[in-house]
């Protein structure tokens, strides 16, 4: 998909509405990303090197990336069937989840941000860091209320 008809998209969601069932709140969390599981051994691959950036804003169930480039080496972020692994530095602690790329856009007509904003869905997470998670975007949500 090129970048026009992507901006098109992105213009349409600001003006008719947000279609996402989880609230989303903004916030802005560093986070490191690599395209292969580091807990996994790479059995002989050569190893990727890692990407830094940080969020937009999360939800329960998906994050918005905010990241300089839309691919490591020759392997694109968002392409199909990608799965990004994410440790996100939360106030006090990290976390690790794994990611599903749904979207992809360049911020370069974006006043404040620059690179490509990544929409993913979360897909898995330990048990541990999904109670970590849960209560902090909880906590983030109740704050909004106020």
């Amino acid at each position: 998909m090129s970048d026009l008809p992507r901006r098109m998209v992105a213009q349409l969601r600001r003006f008719v509405g947000n279609r996402r069932m989880a609230r989303r709140v903004r916030v802005r969390l560093e986070f490191t990303l690599s395209l292969q599981d580091p807990r996994a051994n790479s059995n002989g691959f050569r190893k990727l090197p890692p990407l830094k950036g940080h969020t937009l804003d999360v939800s329960t169930t998906g994050i918005a990336l905010i990241v300089p480039a839309i691919r490591i080496a020759e392997h694109y972020l968002a392409g199909t069937d990608r799965k990004l692994f994410v440790r996100l530095e939360l106030r006090d602690e990290s976390i690790d989840m794994k990611l599903t790329p749904v979207r992809y856009e360049s911020l370069e007509e974006d006043p404040d941000e620059s690179g490509y904003l990544i929409g993913a869905h979360i897909e898995e997470m330990t048990e541990t860091d999904r109670m970590k998670f849960d209560e902090f975007v909880k906590a983030l949500l109740s704050k909004s209320d106020i």
